[in-house]
């Protein structure tokens, strides 16, 4: 049995970890906008093993990767090679489910066929634009996403859930504030990992230098090379540091084999 006060150091260890490993660039942020909780109990479990890893992203067009200029831009495929880079010993596969235009709805409906048919290990779940820019009337989202969710769940898979872009098309609508707030919701009562690409993406505009790179194009809505770069580094970060932390932090402080072992498939949890 692991001691709380143990575990409350490999907690510290991993926030001190994680902010010397940090590095300014374009896409640099705080800890706080990037942090995925709880622990990811699957794919952490298949990482600390090395087995193969199925990551199924779905969504709509910013997962397609509408905005790119090229396929191998989109955040998916970039995801791919940052996972692969930070996790040289685990065969990796990001497989890309993004259709342009759709809603909650139509992806909850196409879930069986496209997403869990892969068998993944992990589904990242992109929602939210398409409702806040079609309507008003979002009372019926909460049920469909919670309703998307237990089916991912029931798969046996890992789930995150990723909402809006920050946008100027997207600030227009007078619902991006309550979709944020259902979609954050959802994960929290689903126990789900959530991504706030929302809050992200406003911290880069609010540090954007005119000199880089533009996060959003010209339509005003779509996401762009650097901003898709940017989101999939992160991301990676993001999976990475949910995986491995306990494990790392447990090797640092001298734990037995068997006391790391157990981190690696249980976490924190582990008391």
């Amino acid at each position: 049995m692991i001691s709380r006060s143990v575990l409350f150091a490999l907690a510290a260890f991993g926030i001190v970890a994680a902010a010397q490993a940090a590095e300014p660039s374009v896409c640099a942020a705080p800890e706080a906008l990037t942090s995925i909780e709880p622990r990811l109990e699957r794919t952490a479990e298949r990482v600390a093993a090395t087995r193969k890893l199925t990551i199924v992203a779905v969504g709509s067009s910013s997962t397609q990767g509408a905005g790119a200029t090229d396929p191998a831009r989109s955040y998916p495929s970039r995801l791919e090679a940052e996972l692969r880079a930070r996790l040289p010993g685990t065969e990796i596969r990001v497989i890309n489910r993004g259709r342009g235009g759709e809603d909650v709805a139509e992806e909850v409906a196409r879930l069986a066929s496209d997403v869990i048919a892969e068998q993944p290990d992990l589904v990242i779940w992109q929602l939210g634009t398409n409702a806040v820019l079609r309507r008003d009337d979002l009372g019926a989202d909460a049920e469909l996403i919670r309703r998307g969710l237990a089916r991912i769940r029931d798969a046996g898979a890992d789930a995150v859930l990723m909402d809006m872009q920050y946008a100027p098309r997207v600030l227009d609508r007078p619902g991006y504030a309550l979709m944020e707030q259902l979609i954050a919701e959802a994960a929290r009562e689903a126990r789900v990992g959530l991504f706030p690409r929302f809050a992200l993406m406003q911290y880069w505009a609010r540090m954007h230098d005119p000199k880089d790179p533009a996060m959003v194009g010209p339509d005003g809505l779509h996401m762009t090379d650097a901003s898709y770069g940017c989101l999939a580094a992160k991301l990676a970060e993001s999976l990475s540091v949910n995986w491995s932390q306990p494990v790392k932090a447990a090797k640092s402080l001298g734990l037995a084999p068997d006391a790391v072992a157990k981190l690696a498939v249980e976490g924190l949890s582990a008391e």
